[in-house]
């Protein structure tokens, strides 16, 4: 698992040239001075010059919009049968983007996306779990399926060509990439479960390490 990059340094934010510092030798300002009629010329130019200087304090200090987490996606499910996000409607989801070789933070994640939603009760028919692989090259559709077979709940697992799979994974901002090993590779990638609400609108996420009652709390609070 990688860890995103801290927020970039903003260049405009340069540092002083070189003897910036020294006052003492910097030229004495040139003082103006205008006659009447060029005041008055002169005196919409300032008022622009003001409505300007405003408009860039208000573009400073507007708030940056929120970046959008989840979106359009059309994968195959197990039994290579299309799959889009319009068909979770209507559903609260949990969604985990991993793979099936993966060791450890995958298999964790799904089990608690398990146990949080098997703590639902009769509500457990509003939430639908989804498994999207980040490796379609040997998480076939029956490869997938065989996988969440061992999971007792309806984990809906999906799979699909490779431009598919990255087309959801950029939806949802995920990362990952191959790591080449000496058996082959394996895949880094980022391990977040989402959840999604009712309309596909991203609600709030959790990691592998977050504990199943604290999914669990945050469902019932929402549905």
């Amino acid at each position: 698992m990688r860890v995103s990059p801290d927020r970039p340094y903003h260049p405009g934010l340069s540092p002083p040239a070189p003897g910036a510092h020294n006052a003492r030798h910097a030229s004495p300002p040139v003082i103006a001075v205008l006659t009447r009629r060029h005041a008055l010329l002169l005196a919409p130019a300032g008022v622009l010059g003001a409505g300007l200087a405003a408009a860039l304090v208000w573009l400073r200090v507007r708030p940056e919009p929120a970046i959008p987490i989840g979106g359009p996606f059309e994968l195959l499910d197990g039994d290579g049968r299309t799959v889009t996000d319009r068909q979770f409607r209507g559903k609260w989801m949990l969604v985990y983007f991993g793979y099936t070789h993966c060791p450890d933070a995958c298999p964790t994640a799904l089990q608690d996306m398990v146990t949080a939603w098997d703590g639902l009760g009769d509500k457990k028919r509003d939430v639908a779990l989804v498994f999207v692989t980040v490796d379609p090259e040997r998480d076939t559709p029956p490869v997938m399926k065989d996988y969440v077979a061992a999971f007792e709940a309806p984990i809906v697992a999906l799979s699909g060509s490779t431009e598919a799979v990255g087309r959801a994974a950029r939806e949802y901002r995920v990362y990952f990439a191959k790591h080449p090993t000496r058996d082959g590779y394996d895949m880094d990638h980022s391990s977040i479960i989402y959840l999604m609400d009712p309309s596909g609108r991203f609600a709030g996420n959790f990691t592998h390490e977050t504990p199943p009652d604290a999914i669990t709390a945050k469902l019932k609070a929402v549905l």
